[in-house]
């Protein structure tokens, strides 16, 4: 079940595993490195302060929208979260601001994705979780599709994946969104992509240019250093990995024990 522990500094945990980090007095800090690499993301979609209009996949304690109404005022923002009984604790203990701009939604992100309007967002960030794996159906070139069809001409696709070596999830959603987007690039510590542990990696995908230069800059200069790999070395990554339909799709696997466990 969902917890919210004050004296962690507002840490949402979700069976024992931390799911969100909130200051609500200073909500541009991102406590957990994935965060702070879909922020990275957001931060290079427009010049600082522009305004953007942003669909969040998965909400969790709304950390992401938080930052962006904080850093980009005047930006619209749409949350779907299918887990009511979270959004219900947040409502409670983590209310948004008034005038956020943000508009939270309780459904399944892809029912909800298949309904939204055509090029009617810059970014969309998928950061959605049944338990700790990401859901099958958010793995296909079929809702690969739908979020190239809600994009703008240009816009980004940020995903957060979980795995490790051999890494054949990953790869997959490489050959996936290969097959739908122009550019891919791929931001993970090094030692997750060495396989050296399981861990997070967030997927970029566009029709239009990654500033590739400006995210290997942010991510460098995070506390744990990641990298970011596009071109070639992305293909070499994903290797034959094939592309992943509706019928075939499966859930990100089950991380090892203690993998995202606090405490």
């Amino acid at each position: 079940m969902p917890d919210i522990d004050r004296e962690r500094a507002w840490l949402l945990t979700v069976d024992g595993a931390p799911q969100s980090y909130v200051d609500l007095d200073e909500p541009t800090h991102l406590e957990f490195e994935y965060a702070r690499r879909l922020a990275h993301v957001l931060d290079s979609a427009a010049d600082d302060g522009a305004a953007l209009s942003v669909l969040h996949l998965g909400g969790g304690a709304l950390t992401l929208p938080r930052y962006v109404a904080t850093t980009r005022p005047g930006s619209r923002q749409d949350v779907v979260e299918a887990d009511l009984g979270l959004l219900d604790l947040v409502a409670e203990h983590l209310p948004l601001p008034e005038g956020s701009g943000v508009a939270v939604h309780g459904a399944d992100a892809r029912e909800w994705l298949g309904k939204a309007p055509t090029a009617s967002v810059d970014v969309l960030v998928a950061d959605v979780f049944g338990g700790s794996r990401v859901p099958a159906h958010l793995t296909s070139v079929e809702y690969a599709r739908e979020a190239r069809r809600v994009l703008r001409p240009g816009g980004l696709y940020a995903a957060n994946l979980a795995d490790g070596a051999p890494f054949a999830f990953l790869r997959s959603q490489l050959a996936t969104f290969a097959a739908v987007f122009a550019e891919l690039a791929l931001i993970a510590e090094p030692p997750v992509l060495r396989g050296r542990r399981f861990g997070n990696a967030v997927l970029v995908a566009s029709d239009g240019d990654i500033d590739t230069a400006f995210l290997a800059r942010r991510a460098a200069a995070d506390a744990f250093p990641a990298r970011v790999e596009y071109g070639e070395s992305l293909a070499r990554f994903t290797r034959d990995a094939r592309p992943v339909d509706d019928a075939g799709a499966v859930p990100s696997p089950v991380p090892p024990d203690g993998a995202f466990s606090i405490g």
